[in-house]
């Protein structure tokens, strides 16, 4: 009945909400195909290690950080929003599906971090764009139909990638990525269109940190941050059940192939807790989904600490991660949306974007470190400990707000 009533309430959206939505699907449909094979791709055919995964994944996110930063102020301009989408998601779609000519890792790294840069410079503009057409009463449902279609996108990757794998091989695989980027191009171009033609208000303002925090934003950003420091790439989750589960599967190909399908799982759980979440943002507030996002988290990282060599364990863990993520994003989103006024909200996504891609530097280069020269269950704790520092500077905030 609630999966009912919130598609019906989708349905009602804007087509320029829907067009973000879609272009999030296809998007991530074609980075997701490459990111699915990446760990193996990188430590089976490049025969590097955990270190070098996380070395790449975390270069990309802080790359990422500092394009979202630079393009935030850029993102305050309507007239530029679309633009700046449009450019991002093509970049993305030719940098990773290029990643399946690579003959060493820095080269990964370097067409990753590219690809990462171009997801970073569309994001102020698609997040702004979102909220420029929502109702302040309708956010949680539009950030969350947006986060929804990014993750049925990292549903469908990795189902095509395995398919696409034993047809074709890894490179050809990754090559495809390029397709449904199009077609996310294609569908931002149409939600701009759709933006140009609602009502923006205010004077466009330059934009800068200190101004932000001004308004209220550094102290709402606190938990989020702390979150982002644990938030560690869906590749080291991938990696971690593959070596889980290749004694109990008796071999590794059979543990990779169910750990590309568990995090196929992770994606589906992340879209469905999305659209609901969506309306429970709006109802609840985003704050108190925030901290139940970081509670729920932690539980996923134990289990991936643990490691118990059980398919059925690690795809609760690994749902329990899609859920924490799901709901954990549109509320981030919903945060900012209601912090800062129009004029500013596309530096003001800028702002958390690059907090976002610090944290999970932070997160990734750690944890991988951690993960490869001491163990897993350092390294998943140590994740595990800031979703708590999150879960904690969560509720002191809320309190304080509402003192």
């Amino acid at each position: 009945m609630a999966l009912r009533r919130t598609l019906s309430s989708i349905r009602r959206l804007d087509r320029g909400i829907l067009g973000v939505g879609a272009a999030s699907f296809f998007s991530d449909t074609g980075h997701e195909i490459a990111t699915a094979v990446l760990p193996s791709f990188v430590t089976s055919i490049l025969h590097a290690g955990a270190a070098a995964l996380g070395a790449v994944d975390g270069l990309a996110d802080a790359l990422m950080g500092i394009s979202k930063l630079l393009a935030g102020p850029w993102a305050n301009r309507p007239q530029l929003r679309g633009r700046l989408a449009r450019s991002g998601y093509l970049g993305t779609a030719v940098t990773t599906g290029a990643i399946g000519l690579t003959t060493a890792v820095w080269q990964v790294g370097i067409l990753r971090a590219v690809a990462w840069i171009s997801r970073g410079l569309r994001s102020p503009a698609r997040d702004a764009l979102l909220a420029s057409m929502a109702t302040k009463e309708n956010y949680g449902k539009a950030y969350g139909l947006e986060r929804a279609g990014d993750n049925l996108g990292a549903v469908l990757g990795p189902l095509l990638a395995s398919v696409l794998v034993a047809v074709a091989g890894i490179r050809v695989t990754m090559l495809v990525a390029v397709v449904p980027g199009l077609f996310a191009a294609l569908a931002i171009s149409v939600a701009a269109r759709a933006a140009l033609t609602h009502r923006t208000s205010g004077r466009e303002l330059q934009q800068h940190v200190g101004s932000l925090r001004g308004r209220g934003l550094g102290l709402a950003l606190l938990p989020i941050a702390a979150f982002e420091c644990g938030n560690i790439a869906t590749t080291l989750l991938i990696l971690r059940a593959s070596q889980v589960l290749a004694a109990p599967l008796h071999s590794a190909t059979a543990a990779t192939a169910v750990a590309i399908g568990l995090y196929a799982v992770h994606n589906a759980a992340a879209a469905l807790s999305a659209l609901l979440g969506g309306r429970i943002i709006d109802r609840l507030g985003s704050r108190r989904v925030f901290a139940a996002a970081a509670l729920i988290y932690i539980g996923s990282y134990v289990l991936f600490a643990i490691g118990p060599r059980s398919v059925t364990t690690m795809a609760l863990a690994f749902i329990l991660a899609g859920v924490a993520i799901g709901v954990g994003e549109p509320s981030q989103s919903v945060v900012v949306a209601n912090a800062v006024p129009e004029s500013v909200r596309g530096s003001a996504f800028g702002v958390l974007g690059g907090i976002q891609a610090g944290g999970d530097l932070l997160a990734t280069v750690v944890v991988g470190v951690l993960y490869t020269f001491v163990s897993p269950l350092v390294g998943f704790l140590y994740a595990a400990l800031w979703m708590a520092l999150s879960l904690v500077t969560g509720i002191a905030v809320r309190n304080a707000s509402t003192a």
